[in-house]
């Protein structure tokens, strides 16, 4: 009764980014105007510590660098101070004078096994096996070369978690019932390691967390997305082929 549920969109957390940029500097900050500028207009705030755009590959070539950060992040301010922070002290030991996409890439994969130690550490308690689970979400060969992994239709993740059964039922803490595939979907769903998604007509990814559908907090519902693991676990998830994640990780549309 005392827990007080309180979200944040991308949008904030990037005006959030640009509150402490600007203070930095020493300038008056208007939180009120920040909030009504769209994503792009609140990117020139980022030139002075950051390269505008991600010179990578894949999905990513070229892509505003605002985008790739907010696609990185699971919508937690935490997310993004992390990030952000790891790839400023790559700038400083290279002498560079701002966060290019060089610094960005080298601390992906660090950020990746931080964020699902993360979630293994808040959430065990809840699953005492978390991190078989999580684990076992990792692409099979089969998944890799179809280019298949990390996202599913609802009758392809509950096949998933099927396979990841085999080598042993799950059971909750506070229950001593084996958990059923519905109920292990919604517990990826709840912590955030799944996020719905959906692809917009102009080839733009739409991504739906928890937070905003409390309603399948029971139950694990479909109800029109596909589901895919966050961008943010994959780098631990899949260390032995990293580049091949840009080619497979879609970014986030603006929100």
């Amino acid at each position: 009764g005392s827990v007080i549920w309180y979200s944040w969109t991308n949008h904030e957390i990037l005006v959030l980014l640009i509150k402490r940029i600007e203070t930095f500097f020493g300038r008056f900050v208007d939180e009120s105007l920040l909030l009504r500028k769209t994503p792009a207009q609140l990117a020139n705030y980022l030139r002075p510590v950051m390269e505008p755009r991600f010179t990578g590959q894949g999905h990513w070539i070229n892509a505003p660098l605002y985008r790739v950060l907010m696609s990185l992040i699971r919508k937690r301010p935490r997310d993004l101070i992390k990030l952000c922070t790891a790839a400023a002290r790559q700038a400083f030991l290279t002498k560079s004078h701002i966060i290019q996409t060089k610094h960005l890439k080298s601390v992906f994969e660090d950020y990746s096994q931080g964020r699902i130690q993360d979630t293994m550490n808040e959430y065990r308690s809840e699953l005492h096996d978390i991190e078989r689970l999580l684990m076992g979400m990792k692409p099979n060969k089969k998944e890799k070369t179809a280019k298949q992994g990390y996202c599913y239709t609802t009758e392809q993740l509950f096949a998933k978690i099927d396979n990841i059964n085999q080598s042993g039922n799950f059971t909750f803490s506070n229950r001593k019932s084996i958990s059923d595939k519905k109920e292990l979907a919604n517990f990826l769903y709840k912590i955030n390691f799944l996020t719905a998604r959906k692809v917009l007509p102009d080839g733009e990814i739409q991504r739906k967390y928890f937070e905003e559908n409390r309603y399948l907090s029971n139950k694990f519902v479909d109800f029109g997305y596909e589901w895919e693991v966050h961008p943010a676990y994959r780098w631990a998830l899949q260390p032995d082929s990293l580049d091949d994640l840009f080619a497979t990780i879609n970014l986030s549309s603006d929100e």
